[in-house]
């Protein structure tokens, strides 16, 4: 896998882009006119659509009807030295559909624990929980 950085203007906002082809800028968040995500937040976007890739393809597989995905990653930093890395980050799965209970949470549950690459990435470091609401109710 590979992918390429290059710096658009004067400041800290860059493009960079994938092996597909497609584009994601990138910028400094504490910039006036901040134009890009910054790449912390590009790390909580990555274990939320690692995620929701997998969550998706296992209810697909099990014919449940899903009428609308969301999820929100949240993510609780710590000072260390001079950096500010990640201590732990929740996400918050929202399904709507006609979707076993059962299943939807089983799906999440693989997801984190096996299948998501990018979890698996932060497994050692980052505390990674999640939580599932189906249909407007917080599942056990």
């Amino acid at each position: 896998m590979k992918i390429q950085i290059e710096r658009k203007n004067k400041d800290f906002l860059m493009e960079a882009t994938g092996a597909s082809g497609n584009t994601v800028m990138i910028d400094h968040s504490g910039m006036e006119d901040v134009k890009g995500v910054s790449p912390m937040e590009l790390l909580l976007m990555g274990v939320g659509s690692c995620s929701a890739i997998d969550i998706i393809d296992i209810l697909k597989k099990q014919r449940q009807e899903i009428n609308a995905y969301k999820v929100e990653v949240t993510g609780e930093r710590y000072d260390l030295d001079q950096s500010k890395p990640f201590k732990s980050m929740h996400c918050k799965v929202m399904l709507t559909g006609n979707i076993d209970p059962k299943k939807a949470e089983r799906a999440a549950a693989l997801s984190f624990e096996k299948y998501c690459s990018v979890s698996k990435t932060f497994d050692q470091v980052v505390d990674i929980s999640f939580a599932v609401i189906l249909n407007g109710n917080e599942l056990e």
